[in-house]
């Protein structure tokens, strides 16, 4: 019964990380500008790379390779989002600009 329970939480995580990076991948792809860009895929792929690892963790079944994945997990969302945030900063000292229907550009000026 338990390795059942174990499995399908498995297949579950997995499904749902396969979404997430899909998502991540598709907004790479089709939105306007290079923040939308790296907002999805800071996000959605921080969040799908680290539902993946723990499906990876709960397969294996070993504690050390769990805590192993969950600390690659906590790694993926403490970075991400500063990575993003570099990027992000990057991009507008080198002069990339926003979307049209941006609402504002709260760096203006800076």
């Amino acid at each position: 019964m338990m390795e059942y329970v174990i499995a399908t939480a498995t297949a579950l995580t997995m499904l749902g990380g396969a979404f997430f990076a899909l998502s991540a991948a598709i907004g790479v792809v089709r939105l306007p500008d290079v923040y939308s860009r790296m907002h999805a895929a800071s996000k959605a792929g921080s969040v799908g790379s680290g539902l993946l690892l723990l499906a990876a963790g709960l397969y294996s079944g070993e504690l050390a390779i769990f805590a192993r994945a969950a600390a690659g997990v906590v790694f993926l969302l403490l970075t991400a989002p500063v990575a993003a945030h570099l990027l992000a900063k990057a991009a507008h000292d080198t002069g990339h600009k926003l979307w049209e229907l941006s609402v504002g550009d709260d760096m203006e000026g800076r």
